[in-house]
């Protein structure tokens, strides 16, 4: 019998069990490959559930925690566990896996083994990477990512660039690493150990954690992704297939923020609060300038991955505001950004698989022969502005309500790019689903189908829910973040 102690491991290791099986499937026999993918997943996702079911919210340690001898003589160990903080971005991920492989249900049929085990593997990783409290091993997990992601891009991408794009993105994100590497290094000679919870009780220099905090913003600034790091993102997002943006805007994203709550506010507090302006001025530049660069896009997928480097920025404003409802906020809008980015990946995957093409000029009047589609592509539209009675609403509101306390004029300059977001996003709107059909370009037309509908369905309700009744997102929250702002400020 399952017990609850040993959940997360059960968790961590069901994509692994996924892949041994596929790897015993032949490769022509598609329908029984995807029957045993998707349904690994989604039992991942069950037992994922399970972990908010017993997740105890009235305090903010590490739960569900296993420890295992790694390599003993060198103090290092396999430790696993979720707080209040990590528990929902393994939730993210073990529901978009499975949305994933369900949107490339009919459009992928080449490779499609090697398609389905690449992302049970990047699943693995994913939640290793949100689970595992030993900081070498966050490394490993953190950089392994990009392998499955590297190929995802450059085999299934939809266009010849695809394989300048996969570079693009294994370089940019790699190379900032290696200075992560070299300090987590220095780390484990200064203190013995790379132990989450131990460093949590080591004080370093001021020098040493300014220098320290420095290559650790190097590797996860990339991810966010934040000026002027963010060229790959586009790129990437453009080149790869419908799948591999989803599951790119919807989680991999959230890694860079993840690791600077995790590991750069509580080991280095006070090298957070002296380059706090550095990284305010660089956040309000990113909010501003995507935004912008959005209106001027002419491709689908661009002006959406804009928009996601716009609203990852607006986070980092949130997650250096170094209060409760700033962190909440950065949270929490980290979180709905999965659902609302994810969704509008999708959305443009729908249309992509009908006409082959992203180019926003072919599109206009859907409204007239697509009504189902353009009704769950305005709901999403609408969260991605910040409708209120949506996710992003409640989450932008705690970071701008965070942000106000430390400095009203960054405060201001953010909330302008949100405004400038909501331009953009209406013109999108309009451009595509209202006016007249462009019969010179498409002939035939057919709203979205029932898998594509239930494939939207868990995201418009997460969206909804987190929007109108976000407490039961941060009161599991609440406690760990609470022990975050004691770290650093004790």
């Amino acid at each position: 019998m399952l017990s609850i102690k040993n959940l997360l491991v059960c968790i961590l290791i069901l994509p692994l069990i996924g892949v041994f099986l596929l790897a015993l499937i032949p490769s022509s026999n598609l329908a029984l490959l995807r029957l045993v993918a998707l349904n690994i997943t989604c039992l991942t996702f069950v037992l994922s559930l399970f972990l908010w079911v017993f997740f105890n919210k009235s305090i903010g340690t590490f739960q569900f925690v296993s420890k295992f001898l790694w390599i003993p003589i060198l103090n290092l160990n396999f430790t696993l566990g979720v707080d209040g903080i990590s528990l929902f971005f393994v939730m993210l991920t073990t529901l978009l896996i499975p949305l994933c492989l369900l949107i490339s249900w009919k459009s992928v049929k080449v490779n499609l083994k090697e398609f389905l085990i690449a992302f049970l593997v990047m699943e693995f990783f994913l939640i290793g990477v949100f689970c595992i409290l030993d900081l070498l091993l966050f490394y490993i997990f953190f950089e392994s990512v990009l392998i499955p992601m590297y190929l995802i891009v450059g085999i299934w991408g939809s266009r010849e660039r695809k394989i300048r794009a996969a570079y693009f993105f294994f370089l940019y994100t790699l190379l900032g690493s290696v200075l992560m590497l070299l300090s987590i290094l220095y780390i484990y000679y200064q203190v013995g150990t790379t132990d989450y919870e131990v460093l949590t009780t080591f004080s370093f220099s001021e020098a040493e954690q300014r220098i320290l905090w420095c290559s650790f913003f190097a590797s996860f600034a990339t991810k966010v992704p934040m000026l002027p790091v963010h060229l790959w993102l586009p790129e990437a997002h453009v080149e790869a297939p419908t799948a591999g943006s989803v599951i790119l805007a919807g989680v991999l994203l959230k890694l860079g923020t993840y690791g600077f709550i995790r590991f750069s506010l509580p080991l280095f507090a006070k090298a957070c609060f002296y380059f706090a302006p550095f990284v305010y001025s660089l956040s309000v530049i990113g909010v501003v300038y995507a935004s912008f660069t959005a209106i001027r896009q002419s491709d689908f997928k661009r002006i959406i991955a804009y928009t996601s480097v716009a609203h990852m920025n607006l986070v980092m404003i949130g997650l250096f505001s170094f209060n409760t409802i700033g962190l909440e906020g950065a949270i929490l809008q980290s979180l709905s950004h999965g659902f609302v980015a994810s969704a509008l990946f999708l959305s443009i995957g729908v249309v992509y698989d009908r006409h082959h093409t992203r180019m926003v000029s072919y599109y206009g009047g859907l409204v007239h022969t697509m009504p189902l589609y353009v009704f769950i592509f305005l709901f999403f539209t609408m969260s991605n502005i910040g409708l209120p009675g949506t996710g992003s609403f409640v989450g932008e509101f705690l970071i701008l309500t965070g942000s106000y306390k430390v400095n009203t004029s960054i405060t201001f300059l953010g909330a302008t790019g949100m405004v400038i977001g909501g331009c953009y996003s209406l013109w999108l709107f309009n451009r595509v689903c209202y006016g007249n059909l462009k019969t010179q370009y498409f002939t035939a037309y057919s709203d979205i189908s029932k898998r594509e509908f239930f494939i939207f369905l868990p995201l418009l309700v997460g969206t909804l829910v987190m929007g109108l009744y976000p407490e039961i997102f941060l009161e599991s929250i609440h406690m760990s973040v609470n022990l975050l702002i004691e770290l650093m400020y004790f």
